[in-house]
Parts: C-alpha cells; structure tokens; sequence
C-alpha cells in the first residue's frame, strides 16, 4: 500500500527457472568426511587390538586398571583393563588386552607373575617396581594348546624359557635352614635357588 496514493507500484519478483537435478551442498561435504574418517579409524583400531585374556591371582597387590602393564624383556606387550573379585571371593580375576603380536605365545605352557619388591634370604628382587610401580611378567612359550584364562604363579619362576637352566626336585627327610629362595651353590658359585 502507498499512503501517498500515488500510482507507483512495487514490481513483481521474476522467479527463475532451476537447473535440473539437485546440488549438494559443501556444507554436507565436512560431516562426510568427518564420518569415513571415523569409521576407518574404528575399523583400524579394532583390527589391531589384541586378544583379551584373564589371569587369576590371590590378589591384586600393586595392580591398577589401565596403568598396571605386562612386560616381557622390559617391553609392554599388555594392559590391565579390569580387575575383578572371583565368584567364591577366593581371589581376582585380572583382564588383560595383549598386543596382537604376542597372541601366538598365548597357550597353555605360557606363565603370568605378578613382579614386586620382594626381600628374601638369596636378596632384594624387583626394585625398579619401587618407583614405577609393579607389572605382570610373562614367561612366552612357543606352541602349546591355545588359551584365554590363565591361573597366575605367587611367585616368579626361578628358571624361563629364554635362560638355560633346569628345575630340580630334592627329597630329604630334615629340612633343616632350608627355606624358599634359598641359594643353591657348587663350589662356591651360586648356581641356583630353592
């Protein structure tokens, strides 16, 4: 409406014809590939994540979900993700994510330990967990029958796989001073430990 009444009109809008077919927009284009790159990045971190396996101890002493590791020559090859109690409450089941790379060593000859500081009559053992804190060991055997569920030693193997040695069972009727961790000598020279 003109309020000075003049015949002036306000000429129509010219609606143009589109073009066919739809265009999508560059706006549609950001999302899209925020999305492949999640779903590629899903698809590679669930391609490479190892096997999950569980240890049971008689405690978990020293262990901590996602900072307690499993080492094998002082390298990580796993991560504790959860730490349970048993069902008859008789000790815990520890969840361990493995590096792919170790699930061929994942059988039944293959032992789990938990390294602390121990002092014992043969000596001080596992120092370095002092200030890092302590970490499963493993002792890798190679072949063997597939498992998941492990049960763990109380104490570390006095023989592994990777060093020479042999394990020795003594039957005397007196046990005399001898206790666990005791060294066992051959002319002086510590050759081994109870």
């Amino acid at each position: 409406a003109n309020p000075q009444g003049t015949d002036n009109e306000i000429p129509d809008a010219v609606v143009e014809p589109g073009r066919p077919g739809r265009r999508i927009s560059i706006v549609w284009l950001i999302p899209l590939i925020a999305a492949l790159i999640g779903g590629w990045l899903a698809y590679k971190t669930l391609t490479e994540r190892g096997p999950l396996i569980t240890i049971s101890f008689k405690t978990a002493e020293g262990l901590e979900v996602g900072k307690t590791v499993v080492k094998f020559k002082d390298v990580d090859i796993g991560t504790v993700e959860a730490i349970d109690l048993k069902d008859d409450l008789s000790g815990v089941v520890v969840s361990v994510r493995m590096n792919k790379a170790s699930e061929q060593y994942l059988n039944d000859k293959t032992r789990f330990w938990v390294v602390r500081a121990e002092v014992t009559s043969a000596g001080v053992t596992g120092l370095g967990t002092l200030l890092a804190g302590a970490h499963i060991g493993i002792d890798p055997v190679p072949g063997g029958k597939p498992m998941r569920a492990f049960v763990g030693l109380e104490h570390p193997p006095v023989v592994t796989t990777d060093e020479a040695g042999a394990r020795f069972t003594l039957h005397s009727e007196a046990g005399g001073s001898i206790s666990a961790g005791a060294p066992v000598y051959y002319k002086r020279y510590k050759v081994g430990e109870v």
